[in-house]
């Protein structure tokens, strides 16, 4: 009799560690789907490009409606697709080739498997257009 009652009690701890441990995973995923959100700023779209590009000094830049992407100008005339991997930015040179608009914004082929596409969300070309107005005529 008290065999069963020591695996009773077994069994119940045992439940509510695999919940603990199950609502422990549920919350770190919800707080990693927040912190991997937007893109604030052209500016920190800005520094990301600089930081990653050797001599790369921009002269602008755009972030889409939804901070899902970035895209930036350099002076020399060099783009760069921004966006968020985990907590960090991540930046890309791409081929002018490879930025074309949509009805939804902007959309850029990275051609990197890890970063795929960047969408700016509510860009167009004349967005693009301010951004690098020399390049553009």
């Amino acid at each position: 009799m008290i065999a069963g009652m020591d695996a009773t009690r077994l069994a119940v701890l045992a439940a509510v560690g695999v919940g603990a441990v199950l609502a422990a995973a549920l919350g770190w995923i919800m707080l990693r789907s927040r912190r991997a959100g937007r893109i604030e700023s052209p500016e920190d779209a800005a520094q990301a490009v600089e930081q990653m590009l050797v001599g790369a000094r921009v002269a602008g830049a755009v972030v889409g409606a939804d901070g899902g992407g970035a895209l930036a100008v350099t002076e020399d005339g060099r783009v760069a697709a921004v966006k968020r991997r985990g907590n960090r930015l991540v930046a890309r040179e791409v081929p002018w080739r490879n930025v074309r608009s949509t009805a939804q914004g902007i959309l850029v082929e990275t051609g990197d498997a890890r970063l795929g596409e960047v969408a700016l969300a509510g860009v167009d070309a004349l967005d693009i257009r301010r951004l690098a107005p020399r390049l553009t005529r």
